[in-house]
């Protein structure tokens, strides 16, 4: 590994930020031109399912994606708490092949493929942006035809709107002291930048 400043630059498309208590990992992707570019997804769009369970994927959403360096397709797969989660394409594809992190014991890692793949499915989007969801995938996710979509940095989230608002309402607070806590710790950083 090559360190510069407080970045580490490593191999398999991981940027690295180190700080004083603790290492972040970031999914990168390097242009021609030698910029990074790192997906950033945010916002909260309420959409409803058509007659037909299709699903309007926002524009603000499709359009934070670079469609030349993370595809224009999506894969939907399971995410943590049972959360149907969107990836672009091409980061997906580097989650699955990564392996199972930290797991030594083989029938973990079979597990963690098996399941990978399985509960995974490429899809693309209409000319009109919207998504199909299955019967059999709004049963599993416990999906109402009410739904918020949520860009989480390098995925978005199909919420139910309902429980999407108590999610909101349960963690508020413990949001609101991290953000000022991230945010002294940055005007910090630049003041103590500012001094030398």
């Amino acid at each position: 590994m090559e360190s510069y400043h407080s970045f580490v630059f490593c191999p398999k498309n991981v940027f690295v930020l180190t700080g004083w208590e603790k290492v972040v990992w970031f999914p990168i992707y390097w242009l021609r031109s030698g910029t990074i570019v790192m997906l950033m997804l945010t916002g909260e769009y309420e959409h409803t399912l058509d007659e037909k369970n299709r699903l309007f994927i926002s524009n603000k959403l499709r359009s934070q994606i670079d469609v030349e360096q993370h595809g224009s397709s999506f894969y939907l797969a399971m995410g943590a708490n049972g959360i149907l989660c969107l990836y672009p394409e091409k980061y997906f594809q580097q989650i699955a092949l990564a392996g199972a992190p930290g797991m030594a014991a083989p029938d973990e890692t079979v597990a963690f493929e098996r399941l990978s793949f399985a509960l995974a499915s490429k899809v693309e989007l209409d000319r009109q942006g919207r998504l199909l969801l299955t019967e059999k995938l709004r049963k599993r996710a416990k999906l109402s035809s009410t739904l918020t979509l949520v860009g989480v940095r390098d995925h978005i989230e199909l919420w139910n709107t309902e429980n999407w608002e108590k999610y909101l309402e349960d963690n508020i607070f413990q949001y609101q002291q991290q953000i000022t806590q991230a945010r002294q710790t940055v005007l910090q950083k630049q003041s103590r930048e500012m001094d030398l």
